[in-house]
């Protein structure tokens, strides 16, 4: 049975297991995904929210900043190391994390012609356990059909190979981002307005449920079945305030991952602060 959560210097959670015959107090891993949409235009909002929210480690995806233009030190002297895979003006990823990192890489495997910044993974070290992180921002791929469809396609099937590696790597590990995906109808509050749109397409759909079957949990609908629960509105035409959204920031895991979660739950509400991102933080909490 899971009772008490605690909070615990220096601000890392804990929670009490308790079972007829033992108690015992293990560690919580808070891992969040976070598309910020521009690290320079969204920095008020990222500092607030991390100094609320205080995840152990923040993946970040569009910084749209090179690596030596990224503002490091706001994030370091809230105590957390900084990675980052940056490109001038688009895309880029980033870790924050206050915990070690270990066997930082950067760019998904497969292309090496590839110059898009949308992948960075690292191994984290908790009190327990050793997790391995993966940020990615995948293609959006409109319009499709076209290059951009047929990119984003071909990006998902070097995902579906590092996926399968992962898996049997047999280590907890997690693939957490913006994946530009809306897995299912109840996932879009309108989900006929997405029929043609590379997010919600067949073939695109197709790929996301290839790299599910591969044994990875969907870590939100794992603990959240409920409709209307969406990451992204819009900025155009009153999306927020329609509660007109989807959900396309996904963490999956493997099931020695799976097996680690506590909780997961989307921060819907910052959506509505001043100069948002059009996306939210996607967090999971593992006994880590």
């Amino acid at each position: 049975m899971v009772n008490d959560p605690q909070k615990s210097a220096p601000g890392r959670a804990k929670l009490r297991l308790s079972a007829p015959d033992c108690c015992s107090i293990v560690q919580i891993m808070k891992v969040a995904s976070f598309n910020i949409n521009g690290i320079k235009a969204r920095i008020n909002a990222l500092t607030e929210w991390l100094d609320e929210a205080n995840p152990d480690v923040a993946l970040l995806q569009e910084i749209k900043s090179v690596d030596e233009g990224f503002p490091r030190e706001i994030f370091e002297e809230r105590g957390y190391n900084v990675e980052t895979h940056g490109q001038k003006g688009f895309n880029g990823v980033a870790i924050l994390s206050k915990l070690p990192l270990e066997d930082v890489s950067r760019g998904l495997p497969g292309d090496d012609t590839n110059e898009q910044a949308r992948w960075i993974e690292a191994t984290v070290v908790g009190d327990a356990q050793a997790v391995r992180l993966c940020g990615l921002y995948l293609p959006n791929g409109n319009p499709a059909p076209g290059p951009k469809y047929d990119y984003k396609l071909a990006w998902m099937e070097r995902l579906l190979a590092r996926a399968r590696e992962l898996m049997a790597e047999e280590m907890p590990a997690l693939m957490a981002g913006d994946y530009n995906i809306i897995p299912q109808a109840e996932d879009a509050a309108r989900p006929e307005a997405w029929r043609d749109d590379a997010l919600f397409r067949l073939d695109s759909r197709a790929a996301w449920r290839r790299i599910l079957n591969l044994g990875f949990t969907e870590a939100f609908r794992a603990r959240n079945g409920a409709p209307e629960q969406y990451s992204f509105w819009d900025y155009q035409a009153g999306a927020w305030n329609k509660n007109d959204g989807i959900r396309i920031d996904h963490v999956l895991m493997t099931p020695q991952c799976a097996d680690l979660m506590v909780d997961c739950q989307i921060d819907a509400a910052i959506r509505g602060r001043e100069k948002p991102s059009d996306h939210v933080p996607v967090w999971v909490d593992l006994a880590a």
